[in-house]
């Protein structure tokens, strides 16, 4: 359920775990709201860690590791064209990078106010949302989805929550939302109501949700833990 509040979102990258960007050029535009957020973004992009070179070196100086963008299905290797602010209310969708089947997490960054839809690694949706404010905040960490309904409707607020997926006990979701600026919800992600029955038709009960408050993410970063990640 959506109630007032107020702001906008930038798009860059915004990362579900705390890794470092590997080059400028990798750096995931993770989407944003509007306002403050400009595609899971803030306003700025990562900076690539500057690497130390010794006046005179007496043999080759070795090439610092990258991840590899295809070491399994809960590895970054590809991210949405979005060169613009997500507007609230609009969203982007497109699977053609991405294999018909997969591995599906879902990525939430509250401070740049965007959602990110992962398949096998590969971004396929990305949209701006409601958060929840004040006394009842949107939670972070690792969520499983434990249930879907697409007529839910809550009985604490007597309100529709179209497409739900239920993240928490206490009635945490994500699910359709009239996404404005100005508004914001009781601690659920709200998003746009065309792009939640895309994620409702995909997401299985079980698949992970990942909600961070401003971290960055880069391709070839793993989007999942190691102990998460199967």
């Amino acid at each position: 359920m959506a109630g007032r509040a107020g702001f906008w979102g930038n798009r860059w990258v915004r990362m579900p775990l705390g890794f470092l960007a590997t080059s400028a050029a990798s750096v995931l535009a993770f989407h944003a709201g509007q306002d403050i957020a400009a595609v899971i973004f803030g306003k700025g992009t990562a900076e690539a860690a500057s690497i130390a070179v010794p006046a005179k070196a007496s043999g080759p100086v070795p090439t610092p590791a990258l991840a590899r963008a295809d070491d399994g299905p809960f590895v970054v290797k590809s991210i949405l064209p979005i060169h613009e602010p997500i507007r609230f209310g609009k969203f982007h969708w497109d699977e053609s990078r991405a294999p018909a089947e997969g591995p599906l997490v879902v990525t939430v960054d509250l401070t740049a106010r965007v959602i990110s839809v992962f398949r096998a690694g590969h971004e396929i949706g990305a949209a701006a949302i409601l958060k929840g404010y004040g006394d009842k905040p949107t939670p972070t960490g690792i969520f499983p989805i434990t249930e879907k309904d697409a007529d839910h409707v809550s009985n604490i607020y007597d309100a529709p929550m179209p497409y739900m997926m239920r993240l928490t006990n206490d009635g945490v979701s994500i699910h359709g939302s009239k996404v404005e600026k100005g508004y914001a919800t009781n601690g659920c992600i709200g998003v746009p109501d065309a792009f939640a029955a895309k994620l409702f038709k995909l997401a299985k009960l079980g698949d992970k949700v990942i909600i961070t408050d401003g971290k960055k993410m880069t391709i070839g970063d793993p989007i999942l833990p190691g102990n998460h990640a199967g």
